[in-house]
Order: structure tokens, then C-alpha cells, then sequence
């Protein structure tokens, strides 16, 4: 595992974080929660006055300050691995390790759906210890929680349709099979521009184009 340890010396402090960040991080991860616990369900992130560096958005970067710290190794994708502000706001404000092999990281952050590797790609989990799987999340462009394809499983009463844009060519035949693995399998959250969704990996997805 490749990881960041030297401590950086910033010429210029980094955006400020989450303005009260007891209170908007505890706002923020009740929201992920439900998100998750709600598959398919957008949920709105209010009150939030980041100035993340792009091309992050509010949601995602507001998820990353939530559910990332030192202990979380953190993956980026290609473009944000190659932009020292992305790296060094990331750093400043959570002390995230950055890894360099998506199946080293707990948390993996995809500024762009073109950008996203194969689900496979990232750690499943184990038999023994299927949370240490991936969690993905995800910047895309619209949420919508009544079109798309057909959601089911634990959280959703009967079925719920959802979908986002812009979508990978093949994003959700791979989720599909990714739910076969349950318990094990990574989990997505959708980051809009302030909205999360949650695709847990206890869902079942149908409804997909032949």
C-alpha cells in the first residue's frame, strides 16, 4: 500500500472547511446514513458554504470531510491525483492517506463518471471482514429518484426507480453483479451538487437495457 507520510508544508492554507464542523459533519453523515439506509432516495445536503477547489462539488466534498480521516486510505482517480490543490485541500482539512491501487482504499473518489475503473477493481471485502470493502463515491452531473432503473432489496418497500447522469457505459451490469456477492461488494454514494444517493450493495438492480 502506497501512502502519504511526510507532512506537507502549504505556501497557501487551503479553502476553509465545513464553517461549524461538528455540526455540518453530523448533518452530513445523518444524511449519508439515510442515504444509504434508503437506496435510490435523493437526500438534500443544506446549510453547507464549502469552496472546495474544482472540479469538487459541494456534496462530494462535503462527504469526503465526513467519512474520511487518517485512518481511511483514500483513492482518487486520475485527474484529481494529478491536481495538487484537490490533494492538498484533501489533505489539510481530513489527513487522508492517499493509496495508489483502488482495491488499497476504504473511501474512492471519482470526479468523473469516464473515470470511474472497473467495480472489480476495488476491494470487495473478505469472508472474515467483508466491511473492509471500497466504498466509491461518485460526482455525477443529476440525481432522479423516479425514472431509471428498478432498485430492490433491504430499505426499499416494494421497488424504486433512480437514475444518474451522466451514467458509465457498462456502470450498472457491473453493480448488478456486484450485489451477487453480498455481503461482500463495494457500496456507491452519488455525490450531486449538493445531493447524496446511496447504492449499497445489498440492492438488486433491474430494468436494465438489453
Amino acid at each position: 500500500m502506497s501512502t502519504q507520510t511526510a507532512t506537507p508544508i502549504f505556501a497557501k492554507a487551503p479553502a476553509p472547511g465545513f464553517a461549524d464542523p461538528v455540526h455540518n459533519a453530523q448533518s452530513v453523515f445523518r444524511s449519508t446514513m439515510n442515504a444509504l439506509a434508503q437506496p435510490g432516495t435523493v437526500q438534500q445536503l443544506d446549510d453547507l458554504t464549502l469552496t472546495p477547489p474544482a472540479p469538487l462539488s459541494v456534496a462530494a466534498t462535503a462527504l469526503v470531510l465526513t467519512l474520511c480521516d487518517y485512518d481511511t486510505p483514500l483513492w482518487l482517480d486520475p485527474a484529481l491525483a494529478a491536481d495538487e490543490s484537490v490533494k492538498n485541500y484533501i489533505r489539510f482539512h481530513t489527513a487522508a492517506p492517499f493509496v495508489e491501487s483502488p482495491s488499497d482504499a476504504a473511501f474512492a473518489l471519482v470526479s468523473n463518471t469516464k473515470l470511474l475503473p472497473a467495480i472489480a477493481s476495488f476491494s470487495a471485502g473478505t469472508a472474515e471482514y467483508p466491511d473492509r470493502s471500497t466504498t466509491i463515491i461518485l460526482m455525477v452531473d443529476e440525481l432522479t429518484d423516479d425514472t431509471g432503473v428498478t432498485l430492490k432489496g433491504p430499505g426499499i418497500k416494494t421497488e424504486k426507480q433512480f437514475s444518474i447522469s451522466p451514467a458509465p457505459a457498462t456502470f450498472w451490469q457491473q453493480m448488478q453483479d456486484n450485489s451477487t456477492l453480498y455481503p461482500l461488494g463495494i457500496d456507491v454514494l452519488f455525490a450531486g451538487a449538493n445531493q447524496v444517493a446511496g447504492l449499497p450493495r445489498s440492492t438488486k438492480i433491474t430494468g436494465l437495457e438489453a
